[in-house]
């Protein structure tokens, strides 16, 4: 037997006993190939940033944190969320400090890293499939970062909702925190003189992140002053003042948010003196085709917000799935939209006592676009306004937290074809037995559906809708809350919570070894 032979053999004895299983034999070529095959595994970490909820005496803010069981996870892991500004170790908190330039306030700490030590956990989840809850009151909530792993990691969600009695952006205030990235486009941010729109920049990470922003209005970028650039230090909430950006005063702003270096999570806190305000959050990667799901069915004003990013105009059908079907909004049944500039359209009080969710698709060639609407609610003094963006479908499992026992609905559209979802309600976050319930959603139509609730419910729940067969299913969920005659209420999407990754399967080969 010649050395070369001796250390194929060798060399095959030496696989065998890392992979525990090999056999050294020809390929068999009559064999599937199996190596493209992708396992669907659990997640097993994932991070998440909440904004600065208020800056009101009067806010009362609750933090929601839930993880949906998940088959195929370990016993171990942990989901905590945390203050974003540091503390250093000379036992004094690192506070927000205000920049005049742009009118922002950033946490600032050591930015190499040195003489910190990691906050205190502001809420620690205790296990999965039951929400966990946390109340601060007034303006000194820290914006937070959290991470999950393990167990808690796959489909992990938490909620801030705020609550603020008077004054400028009173009303009911929810947004779904954010996974750090490094894009965000915005359509439906203002510089209006009665609006107060703040981008809430928050890095999770331990060194600086560098951020531009882009403004754009109905004829185009608008010149800022210091949106490039912006340096975000570790570990903090950077609220930049849109206002201060632009000497130009306008209603309808689309911003883009894209980060030079780092990561950030990104979100923009629109306040309305006179119609209250929410969360906006970002609308999904432009696309040809986008969902708008879940408009309110009182919606008294309904006004749609869109931008072509790239160097072609936009043309898009203009389609309202209700109940019954789609319906073209009267007046209002194709959009034009030219390169680089944001355009906007009131569609009124186009609802009717009905829910619904807007499908904006290409009247001929195919251009990407960003889109949301503002949505009103209420009268007179008693208005109040929600966000809601163009969203990724529910896919394989979506969740959404901090659902009521009274004052929840759920709305799920099937725009191009018909769908069946399972939507399961979690146990409380007090008390409460789990309940499930099955769904069929016809093509083309939004349906407010009869959500479970947990039995004996106490405290809040969380609402997990999966896609069981059919079309793409998109949706949305309403907290309403009445408020000395305010007709209070937020709006958070169900965009699929990835909380699944594909996996390759490979398959041993030594024929490797014979080369």
């Amino acid at each position: 037997m010649n050395r070369t032979t001796l250390s194929l053999i060798a060399g095959a004895t030496a696989l065998a006993a890392v992979t525990g299983f090999a056999a050294v034999t020809s390929p068999d070529t009559s064999a599937p190939d199996t190596t493209a095959t992708a396992a669907e595994l659990p997640v097993e970490r994932t991070s998440l940033t909440c904004p600065t909820p208020s800056v009101s005496d009067l806010a009362e803010t609750t933090y929601t944190s839930f993880t949906p069981v998940t088959k195929g996870t370990g016993s171990d892991g942990k989901a905590e969320l945390r203050p974003a500004v540091t503390e250093s170790t000379d036992g004094e908190d690192a506070k927000d400090g205000k920049d005049g330039k742009t009118g922002k306030a950033s946490g600032k700490g050591d930015k190499d890293g040195k003489g910190e030590k990691e906050a205190k956990a502001f809420l620690t989840a205790k296990e999965p499939g039951k929400p966990f809850a946390e109340d601060v009151s007034g303006s000194d909530s820290p914006a937070l970062v959290g991470t999950a792993d393990g167990k808690f990691a796959p489909g992990w969600t938490v909620q801030q909702t705020t609550e603020v009695a008077a004054g400028t952006g009173r009303g009911l205030l929810g947004a779904a925190c954010t996974a750090p990235d490094t894009d965000f486009w915005f359509p439906g941010a203002s510089t209006a003189a009665d609006r107060t729109d703040y981008v809430h920049l928050v890095n999770p990470d331990d060194s600086a992140a560098v951020v531009d922003i882009e403004l754009y209005g109905r004829d185009g970028a608008l010149e800022t002053t210091t949106g490039e650039g912006i340096t975000v230090a570790p570990h903090s909430d950077d609220p930049v003042l849109l206002s201060t950006l632009t000497t130009e005063k306008l209603d309808n702003v689309t911003v883009h948010v894209s980060v030079r270096s780092g990561r950030v999570g990104a979100s923009v806190q629109a306040l309305d003196d006179k119609l209250g305000g929410d969360w906006l959050g970002a609308s999904v990667d432009p696309a040809g085709s986008l969902v708008i799901p879940g408009i309110p069915k009182d919606a008294t004003a309904v006004r749609l917000i869109a931008f072509a990013p790239g160097d072609a105009d936009a043309d898009l059908k203009v389609r309202l799935a209700s109940p019954t079907g789609q319906i073209t909004p009267a007046g209002n049944e194709t959009l034009h939209l030219k390169a680089g500039m944001t355009g906007a359209v009131d569609l009124g009080d186009v609802m009717r006592g009905e829910p619904g969710s807007l499908v904006l698709t290409p009247t001929g060639r195919s251009v990407p676009v960003v889109a949301a609407v503002r949505v009103v609610r209420g009268k007179g003094a008693g208005q109040e306004t929600a966000f809601i963006p163009a969203t990724r479908p529910v896919g394989t499992r979506a969740t959404v937290v901090d659902n009521r026992a009274k004052g929840t609905t759920l709305s799920l559209t099937a725009p191009f074809g018909a769908a069946e979802v399972k939507v399961t309600a979690s146990a409380g976050s007090e008390g409460g037995t789990p309940a499930t319930k099955s769904f069929t959603i016809k093509a083309g139509t939004t349906q407010q559906v009869e959500a479970p609730v947990p039995s004996g419910l106490k405290g809040t729940y969380a609402l997990t809708v999966e896609s069981v067969s059919g079309g793409e299913v998109h949706g949305a969920r309403t907290i309403t809350d009445a408020q000395d005659g305010v007709s209070a209420f937020t709006v958070q999407t169900l965009p699929d919570d990835r909380g699944t990754v594909a996996v390759p399967k490979a398959d041993q080969d030594l024929s490797v070894l014979q080369q």
